[in-house]
């Protein structure tokens, strides 16, 4: 099993996941030329997908979703609110008939070799979703715009081997930052996107031996920054009620001008 992010952020997000046999794109909120150099770099070309996941209708998760699917055609696959959502988006153009494809949270479905299971997250979208995705080997997750988390989301999340797990802010520098307040409200709120210090107690309650690398995602490029998610979240994992220290744990950043390394599992 693959796991790469190609962009992550406030600004667009796309994240591959794969094996050998079966590839996948999560969201594709970036251009169509960024997502093909991202695959190239990966070996694989746009025909050769086997579907595309959509978490949400949000512009930075689907702002390349009308290009790149005209062009070669992958389907797409998301909630039925979601759907809604990404046809009542205009800048899209016509989504190419029979691509989209309703699937329901907690209803897990095959594509190639790879199981994929829809789970529920809070944000402020019509139906948004995360996807556990796994092989008969390993088992990866992307867990991004959730303005909380729960044992629902922890359940998913368990016994994973690497997961992309949203930090999207400092809660210090998004109070005093340039946000109008109501912004700063919808951000922090149970529909908005997890802190830095939340991101690191939902790690500390997913943590096992078997988890090998940590994705930091979906920073917000005015209230957060690399280094300061990075650091936070280790120490939440080291002051947590957990065995492990933040040292111990494989986590790096993901970008959102330029890919991560390759994960291989």
């Amino acid at each position: 099993m693959r796991l790469c992010s190609i962009a992550s952020g406030s600004s667009g997000n796309c994240i591959y996941v794969g094996d050998d046999h079966t590839h996948l794109l999560v969201d594709t909120g970036i251009s169509k030329k960024r997502i093909e150099q991202g695959l190239v770099s990966l070996g694989i070309k746009g025909d050769e997908l086997s579907g595309i996941l959509i978490t949400h209708e949000h512009i930075d998760h689907i702002q390349g979703l009308g290009v790149f699917s005209r062009k070669y055609e992958v389907p797409v696959y998301a909630t039925p609110g979601t759907i809604k959502g990404i046809r009542a988006c205009r800048s899209l153009g016509n989504i190419p008939e029979g691509l989209l494809h309703e699937i329901q949270v907690d209803d897990p479905f095959f594509l190639g070799t790879l199981n994929i299971t829809p789970f529920s997250i809070s944000h402020d979208a019509n139906e948004p979703s995360g996807y556990r995705v796994e092989n008969e080997e390993k088992a990866v997750a992307v867990a991004t715009d959730l303005g909380k988390y729960d044992d629902y989301t922890v359940q998913n999340l368990s016994e994973l081997n690497a997961v992309v797990l949203e930090a999207n802010h400092d809660i210090h520098m998004l109070e005093v930052g340039p946000y109008p307040y109501p912004l700063k409200r919808r951000v922090m709120g149970d529909k908005g996107h997890l802190s830095n210090e939340l991101s690191g107690r939902l790690l500390c309650d997913i943590l096992h031996d078997n988890l090998q690398y940590v994705v930091l995602g979906h920073l917000s490029k005015e209230n957060n920054y690399e280094e300061l998610a990075y650091e936070t979240v280790k120490l939440e994992v080291s002051i947590g009620d957990n065995p492990y220290k933040g040292e111990d744990i494989p986590m790096m950043v993901a970008k959102r001008d330029q890919m991560s390394d390759i994960i291989t599992l």
